[in-house]
């Protein structure tokens, strides 16, 4: 959850570097308040209005954080476009997303792992 919290304090924060751990944790704990709010509206009858809101919340510090886990593998940000590229560019982006850090300092910060 710590992980997810620094996320949002990093609401429109496109500098820097974020390790594995921190996009997949915020995308791991996105998704389940996500279905929350989708089971709320289901219970309420509100048609998606809460997963909607909820979503377009999520949507500046889930690019920001994409953004900086792009960084730390020593990848600019604008690589996220990569996944409009229809099948090949979702498998390009998902196996930058997983790699592991680049080692050492790049142009975008120190290593978060070392810090």
């Amino acid at each position: 959850m710590n992980w997810y919290l620094k996320v949002l304090k990093q609401y429109a924060d496109f500098n820097g570097r974020a390790r594995r751990k921190e996009y997949w944790m915020f995308v791991l704990f996105n998704m389940i308040f996500g279905m929350i709010a989708g089971a709320a509206d289901a219970a309420l009858g509100t048609w998606g209005a809460l997963s909607g809101l909820y979503g377009l919340a999520m949507l500046i510090p889930g690019i920001a954080v994409g953004v900086r886990r792009l960084h730390d593998t020593g990848k600019s940000g604008w690589m996220l476009l990569v996944a409009f590229i229809p099948v090949i560019g979702f498998i390009w982006l998902l196996i930058l997303l997983v790699s592991d850090s680049a080692p050492g300092n790049n142009v975008y910060g120190e290593n978060p792992k070392y810090q």
